[in-house]
């Protein structure tokens, strides 16, 4: 039997190294072909666990990844529409002043039926019918001009406690000024003129004519105003004495301009794309500028203890951004569209447009910062990931290197203690020398 069998200890010696040798050579071969010097929980409990829970957290935040992918291309997605968008309201920008360019049709005017200033007059004046109608006084009993005297238009002098005045009006807007005993119809033209709502001017035929400098209707009317009051009153003598007729209120414009009423459709078709590219903005089902509500989760944990940002769109559209319609009329609208013929309308539009791209800078801002935040958090958690990947390798992955020569090492100690037995063996077969 085996247990029969006895060894010397010098054999048993050399054989028990060479099984812890080739022990050894096993674990060192196991090393090298899996890479792992930890590969099961037998070989190193604490980092084999240790290791494992943070492959666990790195997978989980790569898991995350997908999402914040997502939430920055839909970020991007709403950030380029309302780039496009603002593009598009400069161009609204550039039709409205393109409107406003072109408005003589539109101005209401006024003309005096007869002149300041007839041949006749010129001739006793030596001067031209437009010099001789200028220098006519305005106030007193209508006079002829002649080489001796510039004239009088023929105004009714005001009574004590009260002025001569003009007064006219366009729109919201009411402007006035005095007129006093030596004023001349130059002084008429130049008050006129300082309004800021009309301009007025004398033809080589002597004849006075008021335009309005806006699209709204006009009224200019010639009176007196009560001084301790400030309370103007028309007279109608001193109308038809400036203008031939005693009704010059609310005239309107003789025409409408052909040029505008082209951009009616212009105007509106750039508008109807904002809808359609707010509309088109969305990434994945998600659209920030329909009103979406986006969410991108930025860890693995849950409850309070999840980190998450909540980005919430805004409805975009012409509507929402006050942009409202061209509609081909010289009547101030009421509903929030815009009367192209209408100057004051268009003022309004132009005033829309410039508030609509401060709010579209404001939310572009917003959406910037949001974006900076999920692409600051997509870089830090591939970081991270990164960095529990690297730490639980270096508690389990062997070094190649060391086992490789430790493998080399190994197979000189197993050579030498197969010499060795063989020298041991070498009595017990001088013994069978004396047996022979």
């Amino acid at each position: 039997m085996a247990n029969d069998i006895t060894l010397t200890s010098s054999i048993r010696s050399s054989l028990l190294s060479l099984q812890d040798t080739a022990a050894l050579q096993a674990t060192t071969q196991n090393h090298l072909s899996t890479g792992k010097k930890v590969a099961s929980a037998l070989d190193n409990p604490v980092n084999f666990f240790t290791a494992a829970t943070l492959n666990d957290r790195s997978s989980a935040l790569t898991g995350l990844l997908d999402g914040i992918s997502n939430g920055v291309q839909t970020i991007q997605a709403a950030s380029k529409g309302i780039d496009s968008i603002t593009s598009l309201v400069k161009s609204l920008q550039s039709t409205v002043k393109q409107a406003q360019s072109d408005a003589v049709a539109n101005r209401p005017k006024i003309a005096a039926t007869g002149s300041f200033g007839t041949a006749a007059e010129a001739a006793l004046t030596g001067k031209s019918q437009h010099d001789t109608a200028l220098a006519k006084t305005l106030i007193g009993t209508a006079a002829t001009a002649t080489a001796a005297s510039a004239g009088v238009v023929g105004l009714t002098a005001a009574a004590t406690g009260s002025t001569n005045s003009v007064q006219i009006k366009a729109g919201n807007t009411t402007y006035k000024f005095d007129v006093t005993s030596t004023s001349t119809v130059r002084d008429l033209v130049d008050g006129i003129n300082k309004s800021g709502i009309a301009t007025a001017a004398v033809g080589d035929d002597g004849k006075l004519t008021v335009t309005g400098t806006g699209s709204d209707n006009l009224t200019i009317e010639a009176g007196t105003t009560t001084t301790a009051t400030g309370v103007f009153a028309a007279v109608a003598g001193d109308q038809t004495a400036l203008f031939g007729t005693a009704d010059n209120t609310d005239v309107g414009g003789s025409g409408s301009s052909a040029v505008r009423s082209n951009l009616v459709k212009q105007f509106n078709d750039l508008r109807d794309q904002i809808d359609s590219l707010a509309k088109d903005s969305g990434f994945n089902g998600t659209n920030l500028l329909g009103g979406d509500k986006l969410s991108i989760t930025f860890n693995e944990k849950t409850g309070g203890a999840q980190n998450k940002l909540d980005v919430q769109g805004n409805l975009l559209s012409s509507a929402s951004l006050g942009i409202g319609k061209f509609v081909d009329s010289s009547t101030a609208s009421s509903t929030g569209d815009f009367s192209v013929q209408n100057d004051a309308d268009l003022t309004k539009a132009a005033d829309a447009l410039t508030t609509t791209l401060t709010s579209l800078r404001s939310q572009a801002s917003t959406l910037g910062s949001n974006l900076s935040v999920v692409q600051t958090r997509q870089d830090f958690t591939k970081q991270l990931a990164n960095v529990l990947t690297t730490g639980a390798d270096n508690l389990t992955n062997a070094d190649l290197n060391s086992e490789a020569a430790n493998y080399t090492a190994l197979q000189t100690r197993q050579s030498i203690a197969q010499q060795t037995l063989g020298l041991a063996n070498q009595a017990n077969q001088g013994v069978l020398q004396l047996l022979k």
